[in-house]
């Protein structure tokens, strides 16, 4: 850095880890760059509340530029990192318009992570993950989708196949997202349709475990379990999924093998890091485990490179896990970490997590909450749970509308978001057709008459 100028902060990704750490430098004398593939901020926690219809994209996603307007000192990149010279100290990135090479004197990586189909990658494109919102918006159409194809369906066995749901992971995300579809058959869509009722939807959640929700411990879990099967929900526990297609599962489990018919598919299984995480690695010889996650000295900077942190779910340290506190207390001290050293300041103590506790929506007002110690479920943990995430979801507008969208979907019957279109569902197939990577930020405009160009009647041949 040459003398008189200002330190240069470069942030990579605009999710929990990136943003706490560029709101901490706001009134620091630094130049923050922040680039992510996205125009938004993300709030994965209600993610499956989009794909359920619930609450809009704009409600879980600002802007990015809308949440740092006040940041005068925070440039924002829509642009997708390639490569990192941490020799050079600078980051490569490609925009729509321009490839770009941006200087840095520290960097922040906080990249987050993407669903891992552990080895079989193929099986993402029948069971989208939920972690982006192109996944919810998706995943949106296929739900909303499966009802309308079952109205329009001449046999009972396609009904039935359309009416059945198969939710694949029974973590927070997967009960979440399973009691939430069983939620909308049996109260939202009530009388909507005529040549069924939507109460006859079969939503099934398979987990390899021996338990749902078991980090929660035995009383929370059983809980939980009792709950989802009030609301119908089928549990299938010891059971793997061993294939995916589009119109069925095969899973393996205490009675053997078989195949399950259904149409729509949720991936909730297991998250793997970003793959900016493996590249930082190979840039900087740092190590990583077996999720691709890079490991990161106890001030969660890399060996060797002390300018450089890596923070949130991208990182290996100390086995925390891949939560959104973790990422937005590992972005505030890696941001306090740089400040420190602007000012001379003596080094850093180790990065330490405060854990915060573990909660989950089961149903309507119900909800389980772990919390050092204090376990809650039922109504109380539902009103903790909706305290929580009213706190930490990005400014006052998006909280007044979540609010007044949950009163109208939980106390009444509505689900205000359920617009479909045919392109949301079908795009991730035709992109893979392409060669393209929906979940890698690759940018391409595919030429007329190219793979990536839905033959005509093609899409219709996709599930909905």
């Amino acid at each position: 850095m040459a003398k008189g100028e200002r330190h240069r902060v470069v942030i990579v990704g605009g999710g929990f880890g990136g943003l706490f750490a560029a709101r901490f430098l706001r009134r620091t004398s630094v130049d923050i760059t922040l680039i992510d593939r996205t125009n938004h901020h993300l709030f994965q926690p209600l993610l499956y509340q989009l794909a359920t219809g619930i609450l809009s994209e704009g409600d879980v996603a600002p802007p990015l530029r809308e949440v740092l307007s006040r940041h005068r000192n925070t440039r924002v990149e829509f642009a997708n990192v390639t490569g990192f010279d941490l020799e050079a100290r600078t980051v490569s990135a490609v925009s729509p318009a321009a490839e770009l090479t941006i200087p840095y004197d520290s960097l922040i990586v906080a990249a987050g992570a993407s669903g891992s189909y552990f080895g079989h990658d193929e099986f993402g494109r029948w069971a989208p993950a939920m972690k982006t919102v192109d996944d919810a918006l998706e995943l949106r159409g296929r739900i909303f989708g499966a009802f309308e194809m079952a109205e329009l369906a001449e046999t009972d066995e396609a009904r039935r196949t359309w009416l059945s749901f198969a939710v694949i992971g029974g973590g927070p995300t997967g009960v979440e997202m399973a009691g939430q579809i069983a939620e909308l058959s049996r109260r939202s869509l009530k009388r909507n349709f005529r040549s069924f009722d939507p109460r006859d939807a079969r939503v099934m959640v398979f987990d390899g475990g021996d338990a749902i929700l078991a980090s929660f411990g035995d009383r929370l879990s059983g809980k939980a379990t009792k709950e989802l099967e009030r609301l119908g929900v089928e549990l299938h526990l010891k059971t793997r999924v061993t294939d995916v297609g589009l119109d069925g599962i095969v899973v393996s489990g205490p009675d053997g093998e078989e195949r399950v018919a259904c149409a729509t598919k949720v991936w909730a299984a297991g998250v793997q890091a970003s793959p900016l995480a493996r590249m930082l690695a190979e840039a900087s010889g740092a190590e990583t485990d077996r999720a691709g996650r890079i490991k990161v000295l106890p001030d969660c900077s890399l060996p060797e490179h002390p300018e450089v942190f890596a923070v949130g779910d991208m990182m290996a340290l100390d086995d925390l896990p891949g939560v959104a506190e973790v990422a937005m207390q590992s972005g505030i001290y890696a941001a306090w970490t740089i400040r420190r050293r602007i000012h001379n300041c003596a080094p850093s103590k180790p990065f330490k997590y405060r854990d915060l506790g573990s909660m989950a929506t089961v149903s309507r007002f119900r909800a389980i909450v772990s919390f050092k110690g204090i376990r809650v479920a039922g109504f109380v943990g539902w009103l903790m749970w909706a305290f929580i995430h009213l706190t930490f979801l990005t400014g006052f507008k998006n909280r007044f509308r979540a609010l007044v969208n949950w009163f109208f979907a939980f106390v009444g019957h509505a689900r205000g978001e359920r617009t479909i279109t045919l392109q949301q569902v079908s795009a991730r197939v035709i992109a893979m057709e392409a060669g393209v990577n929906p979940d890698a930020g690759s940018i391409a405009i595919p030429e007329k008459g190219d793979a990536g160009v839905a033959p005509s009647g093609g899409a219709a041949r996709e599930p909905t």
